[in-house]
C-alpha cells in the first residue's frame, strides 16, 4: 500500500499546528464513539481506563507501539460529540492534541490537530499521526490494519518539506 500524506502546518501565536483530516460516512455520534469508547479505541489506538472528563486523566495502552506501553493523558476538554482535547508528557516531549468533528456532505469530518511549539521533529510526528488516523479508518471499515512501514520513512520527505501557512 502507498499511504498518501495529507498533513498541513499552520502558524499560531504560540508555534505551529499540524492538522490532518479524515471524513467518514457516519453520524458524528458514531464517529465520536470510535474516538472515546475504550473498546472501540482499542481497535485503532489502544484501550484506556480512568476519568474521562475535563480535568481528569486516563491511561492509554499503546497497542500499536513496540512493547505496548501505557501513556497517561489529561483530558483538557470534552464536548460530545464535537470536541476532544488531550495532553500528555512522555519521553518524546509534550503532546497537546485536539479532535473536532463537524458534519460534511452527509458524513463527519474529523479534524485532528497537534499543537506544537515549532516544526522540529515533524518528519516523524506527521507520519505517525497519518498512520494512527488510517488505523481509525481501517477499524471503522472493518479492513485489516495499515502497516507503519508504509508511512515511515516513506512520508518523511513530505513532512520535511512542509512550511507553515
Amino acid at each position: 500500500m502507498s499511504a498518501i500524506p495529507t498533513g498541513r502546518l499552520f502558524r499560531t501565536e504560540s508555534g505551529v499546528d499540524l492538522v490532518l483530516t479524515r471524513t467518514f460516512r457516519a453520524p458524528a455520534e458514531d464517529v465520536w464513539a470510535s474516538l472515546t469508547e475504550p473498546e472501540r479505541t482499542a481497535r485503532w489506538f489502544g484501550p484506556w481506563e480512568g476519568t474521562a472528563a475535563p480535568g481528569g486523566s486516563v491511561k492509554v495502552r499503546m497497542v500499536f507501539e513496540e512493547g505496548q506501553p501505557w501513556m497517561e493523558m489529561r483530558v483538557e476538554a470534552c464536548e460530545p460529540p464535537r470536541r476532544l482535547e488531550l495532553s500528555a508528557v512522555d519521553d518524546h516531549g509534550t503532546w497537546h492534541t485536539s479532535l473536532r468533528l463537524s458534519e460534511v456532505d452527509g458524513g463527519t469530518e474529523v479534524r485532528f490537530t497537534q499543537h506544537l511549539a515549532d516544526a522540529e521533529g515533524i518528519q516523524e510526528v506527521g507520519p505517525g499521526w497519518e498512520y494512527y488516523l488510517d488505523l481509525l479508518v481501517a477499524a471503522r471499515a472493518g479492513t485489516p490494519p495499515v502497516r507503519f512501514d508504509d508511512y515511515y520513512p516513506a512520508q518523511k520527505a513530505y513532512y520535511e518539506g512542509l512550511t507553515a501557512e
